[in-house]
């Protein structure tokens, strides 16, 4: 079996990342800084649109795999890292808007910790179920409108002066979902564990008996 549309477009969002990047480190250039920023926010916009629409095609269209299941949430966080990175750093944050390095810590923190937790889990089990939730995608919600809210803010502060006060709103509202979604990670991961373990003893019994 061929890739599906949905891999394409995965795949496709996985090497966009370096545009963005590109881009974003010629955001402070004299004659085309502002260019290059409009054109990172588009670019930024499409991936996460297109997040969606691979997602759409996954589940509503039978085009789910295994190669789609481990992509598509690489890229998203790929995509993710690199704009907080870049967002947090003097040579291609935005002037007067530069994002908190501990927002950046606890975000990216976030993620290495949920890895490690999945594979500690798949160890213990020989399997991960990874339930969706709510809570995680409220999360990478925030972080997708903070992001694009970083971007323009240049020019929504000149209507919105408080427009500041907004983002760091915002900052703290994404790393708050970031430790709230760890948390209920964490339990859904240690739950997991307790049943394979409980149906593990279940049976040894069974054999015993």
């Amino acid at each position: 079996m061929g890739l599906t549309l949905a891999n394409r477009i995965t795949i496709l969002r996985v090497l966009f990342i370096v545009p963005f990047v590109i881009l974003m480190f010629n955001t402070h250039v004299d004659k085309y800084g502002n260019s290059m920023r409009y054109a990172a926010f588009v670019i930024f916009v499409l991936m996460a649109v297109s997040d969606g629409i691979d997602g759409y095609l996954a589940r509503k269209k039978g085009q789910a795999t295994k190669l789609g299941s481990f992509l598509d949430p690489m890229a998203d966080k790929l995509l993710m890292t690199c704009a907080l990175l870049l967002l947090s750093s003097q040579r291609a944050g935005i002037q007067g808007f530069i994002l908190p390095i501990t927002v950046v810590v606890i975000i990216i923190g976030k993620d290495l910790f949920l890895l490690m937790g999945f594979i500690i889990v798949y160890f213990v089990t020989q399997q991960v179920t990874i339930t969706p939730a709510f809570l995680g995608k409220l999360s990478t919600t925030l972080q997708l409108i903070m992001v694009s809210a970083i971007l323009l803010a240049p020019e929504i502060s000149v209507v919105i002066p408080v427009w500041i006060w907004v983002l760091r709103i915002l900052w703290w509202s994404a790393v708050g979902s970031a430790v709230l979604t760890t948390l209920l990670y964490v339990r859904m991961g240690t739950k997991q564990v307790a049943e394979y373990e409980a149906k593990l003893a279940m049976q040894n019994t069974e054999t015993l008996h």
